[in-house]
């Protein structure tokens, strides 16, 4: 007896591989409108990429085993090591600001839950040589664009931005000392889904005041103006008139809409691997989990023994974005049908309908008909299940008259 896929995989029968179809060529026309060019690496790995970049800690969420010549090996758990791995390999002679996008299948052996699966297909894009928030811009608007394309609205969406140089200088402005920072963090990145005086508790825990404790519980509602003003006259300004300008130059690329962006400094994402902007996007009801997530990881290349080479990028998975068109009803794919289905009298032979199908399949046509002599009522019946465009009826004197 057959048993189903592996637990956390798909099957993709034709609707599933449409609707995927569907999300991939929306993800690349956009991408190739900021023209991102596609790249693709092995899904097959060697384990160290992954540790260097992630601890010894990530072993325990991949499918690894030892190959046949020995090697410690890995199936793909995302594509950023393998992209850092590719740019450092020829950055002396790649164009600069190199500009690339793939779609890779990533595998993770994890616990599964809503929009959680163990594989999954996920669009990356990525800009390596560029330091100015010109680029981080360009990221997220072109993040911004992937979500109107799929006709999403900043009433569906919301884009929260969020600077890890700014977040710390914030702490420091609070007398955070540095011992706590990691503690603090855990809290923070937590707070959404943690209860807030279970989160105050264990703030107060870390040595911290009543006053820090009560402002990075609703640190999330901290805005630019805040931030400024507890940062002036510090190194952190600067970060501060960036990220202002980092703003601004959004919303010319959004053609003015800002609406989509939101200052939340809750949003924390990898203590070790972001060193600036960072972003994630959500729907606005919060029913589902982050939609798309990335920022700057500028000592990423130099990390894995490569290049020192500014860089930055964001990842967008297929599944939680599928749940959230369905729940639009914007999950739109192409319907597969026969441009049309050739029908003919029971009287012709079946050869004759198989050559008129090879001509008109020779001219860019569709076709369908059907495998053995049928009456016309069947045909036009299996026609119309089938949804071919059209229905084309053969007869003897079509025949004869060629």
């Amino acid at each position: 007896m057959f048993k189903g896929a592996l637990p956390g995989f798909r099957d993709f029968y034709p609707q599933e591989l449409a609707e995927r179809a569907f999300i991939m060529k929306t993800w690349r026309t956009v991408a190739r409108r900021y023209a991102f060019v596609e790249y693709d690496g092995p899904p097959l790995e060697p384990l160290d990429l992954y540790t260097k970049k992630s601890g010894e800690e990530i072993v325990g969420q991949l499918y690894n085993f030892v190959d046949k010549g020995g090697r410690d090996v890995a199936l793909r758990p995302e594509m950023t090591p393998t992209v850092a791995r590719m740019v450092a390999a020829r950055a002396n002679t790649l164009r600069k600001p190199v500009r690339w996008f793939s779609v890779p299948q990533l595998f993770r052996y994890e616990r599964q839950q809503k929009g959680r699966l163990r594989e999954h297909y996920q669009l990356n894009v990525d800009i390596f040589g560029s330091p100015d928030v010109a680029a981080d811009a360009e990221l997220v608007a072109c993040a911004v664009d992937m979500m109107r394309a799929f006709q999403l609205t900043s009433s569906d969406v919301v884009v929260r931005v969020s600077d890890r140089r700014l977040l710390q200088a914030y702490l420091a402005s609070l007398a955070v000392p540095d011992d706590a920072l990691p503690g603090v963090f855990a809290v923070i990145d937590k707070l959404d889904r943690t209860p807030g005086e279970v989160s105050a508790e264990k703030l107060a825990a870390l040595g911290l005041s009543a006053d820090a404790v009560a402002r990075i519980v609703d640190i999330a509602s901290a805005t630019l103006a805040d931030v400024q003003a507890r940062v002036a006259g510090t190194p952190a300004a600067a970060h501060a008139d960036e990220f202002q300008r980092y703003l601004a130059y959004a919303a010319a690329l959004l053609g003015g809409d800002a609406s989509w962006l939101r200052l939340d400094l809750s949003i924390v994402r990898g203590l070790a691997y972001y060193t600036g902007i960072v972003f994630e996007l959500f729907d606005r009801s919060g029913e589902f989990r982050a939609i798309c997530g990335g920022g700057r990881y500028d000592t990423l290349l130099q990390s894995l023994g490569g290049t020192d080479l500014p860089a930055l990028g964001f990842g967008m998975g297929d599944v939680v974005l599928g749940e959230l068109l369905r729940s639009k009803g914007l999950m739109l794919p192409e319907q597969s049908v026969a441009d049309l289905w050739l029908a003919a009298d029971e009287s012709l032979p079946l050869e004759q309908v198989m050559l008129e199908a090879a001509r008109q399949r020779a001219g860019g046509l569709s076709v369908e008909y059907s495998l053995r002599s049928q009456s016309m009522s069947k045909q036009k019946k299996a026609a119309q299940a089938s949804g071919a465009r059209d229905f084309v009826t053969l007869s003897n004197d079509d025949v004869q008259n060629g």
